[in-house]
C-alpha cells in the first residue's frame, strides 16, 4: 500500500469534523479518482476504522433521527441534542455517500469495467 494513501485517512477525518459544522467538502469518488486510488486501496480504505466510524456515526444518526423513548434513544438526544434533525439527515445522507462513493469506485475498478474509447 501506497503511504501517500494515508493522508486519505486524515482527509476523511477532518472532512468527518466539518461535517458536524455544515460544511460538505469532500466527494470520495472524485477524490479517489483525482489521486488514481487501486482498488486495494479502495478496498483497504472500505475495511478500515475510519469506513467502520463512518458508518457507526451513519447508524447513530439513523436512531437519533427516528427518535425513541428507550435508553438508547436518549442517550443519543443528550449527544445530538445541539444538532436540529433536518441538519442530522443532511449529515447522515453525506456520511453515508462518503461510504457509497467508496463501493461504487472499488466496483468501478474492477478488471473489464474500463470503458473504451469509441471512434
Amino acid at each position: 500500500m501506497s503511504n501517500n494513501f494515508e493522508e486519505v485517512y486524515y482527509v476523511l477525518e477532518e472532512a468527518l469534523e466539518l461535517a458536524f459544522q455544515g460544511k460538505f467538502v469532500v466527494r470520495l469518488y472524485d477524490y479517489f479518482q483525482s489521486r488514481g486510488v487501486t482498488k486495494a486501496e479502495a478496498d483497504q480504505f472500505l475495511n478500515s476504522s475510519t469506513a467502520k466510524e463512518l458508518a457507526d456515526e451513519v447508524n447513530e444518526l439513523d436512531e437519533y433521527i427516528k427518535g425513541g423513548k428507550d435508553n438508547q434513544h436518549q442517550q443519543l438526544r443528550e449527544a445530538y441534542h445541539h444538532i436540529p434533525k433536518p441538519q442530522a439527515r443532511k449529515i447522515r445522507d453525506y456520511l453515508a455517500s462518503i461510504l457509497e462513493d467508496a463501493v461504487r469506485y472499488r466496483n468501478d475498478r474492477k478488471r473489464g469495467r474500463r470503458k473504451k474509447d469509441s471512434k
